[in-house]
C-alpha cells in the first residue's frame, strides 16, 4: 500500500508541484492549504507531514507544535519546505519537533530523497 503524505502549503502551485512529484513517485498525497486545514485533515493513516513555514490561519511552526502534542501523531515525520533558510528560523522549527527541512525552490530529485530518507 502506497505511503501517505500530507503536504501544506498556502500557495496552490508549490501544492500542486509537490502533489505531482509524489504522485509519480508512487505516494498517496492529501492536501491542506494552511495549518488549520492540515490539522483538520490529519490522521493516523498519514506517513509523512510536508509543511510550508509561512502560512495565513496556522503557520508551520504552529502546526508542528499541535502535531507533536498528539500522542497519536507522535511518531510521524515532518518536514519543513520553504523559501527561508536562516539558522534561526531551522532552530526554531527543530525545536518545534521538524525532522528535516527543504529549501523552496527545490529539485524533484531532493524531495524525493528527502521522503524516502524519513520514510525509511
Amino acid at each position: 500500500m502506497a505511503k501517505t503524505i500530507l503536504t501544506v502549503d498556502d500557495s496552490a502551485s508549490v501544492r500542486q508541484m509537490v502533489r505531482f512529484t509524489l504522485s509519480d513517485a508512487g505516494y498517496a498525497v492529501i492536501e491542506a492549504v494552511d495549518g488549520k486545514d492540515a490539522l483538520a485533515k490529519m490522521s493516523p493513516a498519514v506517513n509523512l507531514v510536508i509543511t510550508d513555514l509561512n502560512m495565513p490561519n496556522l503557520g508551520g511552526i504552529e502546526l508542528i507544535r499541535a502535531v507533536r502534542a498528539n500522542p497519536a501523531y507522535k511518531g510521524i515525520p515532518i518536514v519543513m519546505l520553504t523559501t527561508e533558510s536562516q539558522d534561526s528560523r531551522k532552530l526554531e522549527g527543530k525545536a518545534a519537533g521538524a525532522t528535516g527541512w527543504i529549501v523552496k525552490p527545490f529539485a524533484t530529485q531532493q524531495l524525493l530523497a528527502v521522503v524516502k530518507r524519513v520514510l525509511g
